[in-house]
């Protein structure tokens, strides 16, 4: 059985920086792409940020670019996701997705505001 942990969410100013993992277990964690998406109230669920297998194929939404990067440890089963300079439009749940079986985690909350 699939599971995905999101954690590394809070409260932070815009400006402000954070690190936001996702673990999960129950397969082989290499053999997936992983993904990065957020929800915002009110608002469609929306893609981030993406990586392939190995990590070395990343994307990511206009919106992030050159704020966040994505990163993967297979020796971990984790994935991260690294945001810098957050905005107040940053504010949202955001969700760790495990392409091969289409499985989502919980979600963690992210709010950015002074």
């Amino acid at each position: 059985q699939v599971q995905v942990v999101e954690s590394g969410g809070g409260l932070v100013q815009p400006g402000g920086s954070l690190r936001l993992s996702c673990t999960a277990s129950g397969f082989t964690f290499s053999s997936s792409a992983m993904s990065w998406y957020r929800q915002a109230p009110g608002k469609e669920r929306e893609k981030v940020a993406g990586i392939s297998t190995i990590g070395g194929i990343t994307n990511y939404a206009d919106a992030v670019k050159g704020r966040f990067t994505i990163s993967r440890d297979n020796g971990k089963n984790t994935v991260y996701l690294q945001m810098n300079n957050l905005k107040p439009e940053d504010t949202a749940v955001y969700y760790c997705f495990v392409l091969r079986f289409g499985s989502w985690g919980q979600g963690t909350q992210v709010t950015v505001s002074s």
